[in-house]
């Protein structure tokens, strides 16, 4: 079982959903706009858009702003989008994956720099941390008077293969492979779902002892996860799930 506060972080990040829900919906919008740009507007065909779309829909887009986002991208030629991947080091030492979309990688590389520099971090070379972490499909959803067990043995059933708690959230992890089956099954037994994503997950955490290292941390993942080009910032820190809370919350 992976560590609490992965959990707790990925709480937090989706938790903001509700705050800052138009700039998700617009990041997501990015990633289908994109996908149905490069391969059409029928995910039975364009494995990329299910992806998008599924995401979407767990984290509660609107059907029509779906929609629209897919129209947009097949009607749109413009800009020259590129996914990109920036690695580093966050004050403590843990390391960080920066998930980017971009038309201008001029543009998004400069902000990516600045940010690590103002927060103490270390922006490092391609391949400096991604030994690190595993590419996974994740799952968090809420337990809904469930016990451990039997999310459990639903998601073992379904084709996942660990799952981690935090309170009445539960995250699940599957292989990539297993994304569109696993939360088909999970959607098809009720689970309610704050977020559903490719992501990429740290078997091993750096514990973080020192709260205002904490803080330093955090300030850095939330200045980044605020950068428009920005889609994810995942990281291998481990920290007390209660100061996650505290130290997010003024954010």
């Amino acid at each position: 079982m992976a560590g609490h506060s992965h959990s707790a972080n990925i709480a937090r990040r989706k938790g903001a959903v509700d705050k800052k829900r138009g700039k998700v919906f617009s990041k997501i919008s990015s990633l289908i706009i994109v996908a149905a740009r490069v391969g059409g507007g029928d995910p039975d065909m364009n494995l990329r858009l299910r992806y998008s779309i599924e995401a979407a829909r767990a984290a509660n887009m609107p059907k029509d702003t779906i929609e629209r986002a897919i129209k947009k991208g097949t009607g749109s030629k413009d800009g020259d989008w590129e996914e990109l991947v920036y690695e580093g080091y966050a004050p403590g030492g843990s390391a960080l994956m920066v998930s980017c979309l971009t038309d201008n990688r001029h543009r998004t590389a400069p902000d990516v720099k600045h940010l690590f520099d103002k927060h103490h971090g270390n922006l490092g070379a391609p391949g400096s941390v991604a030994f690190l972490f595993q590419h996974r499909a994740t799952f968090v959803v809420e337990s809904a008077g469930r016990s451990e067990d039997q999310i459990t043995e639903l998601a073992l059933e379904v084709g996942a293969d660990d799952v981690e708690y935090d309170g009445d959230l539960a995250v699940i992890y599957a292989a990539p492979t297993e994304f569109l089956p696993v939360k088909g099954a999970l959607d098809k037994a009720g689970l309610k779902f704050r977020s559903a994503e490719l992501a990429y997950v740290a078997p091993n955490r750096v514990a973080i002892t020192d709260k205002e290292v904490a803080k330093r941390l955090l300030k850095l993942v939330e200045a980044l996860e605020d950068l428009d080009d920005v889609q994810n910032v995942f990281a291998n820190y481990d920290m007390p799930a209660d100061w996650i809370e505290e130290l997010s919350s003024g954010s």
